[in-house]
């Protein structure tokens, strides 16, 4: 294996500990318990995945929203913002030496699903 097929690859202990976060933030956003006008609707957001650094300093949380994706792209400053508040809540209820940077991004693998579905439905009916 080369080096950067070694770095590309997870831990264990990422994939938990990444895994145990996503659950905190899908609580907090559930909760709603938040004073932005932005995140009003936040428990129409979920947390797809969440990729956590190495040295678990750092995570992204790909997010996704039941109205759709102009909806997370218009919420994501928002999320960002409120950052402190979801690593104060990772902080309380998960034992980690230290508490991660969260990022929250748009999971653009909901958005390719559809077009790849889209796709597929026309060449299906050129068959026809």
């Amino acid at each position: 294996m080369t080096k950067n097929q070694l770095s590309s690859e997870r831990s264990q202990r990422q994939l938990r500990v990444a895994e145990q976060i996503k659950h905190v933030l899908i609580d907090a956003l559930k909760r709603n318990k938040f004073h932005d006008e932005e995140l009003l609707e936040a428990n129409l957001f979920s947390v797809a995945e969440v990729r956590i650094s190495p040295d678990l300093k750092n995570a992204t949380a790909y997010t996704t929203s039941l109205k759709g994706e102009e909806h997370v792209k218009n919420c994501l400053k928002a999320l960002n913002r409120a950052s402190g508040y979801f690593q104060k809540e990772i902080a309380n209820q998960l034992s980690l030496k230290f508490t991660p940077r969260i990022k929250f991004v748009s999971d653009s693998s909901v958005g390719n699903v559809d077009r790849i579905e889209e796709l597929l439905r026309k060449i299906h009916e050129e068959e026809k």
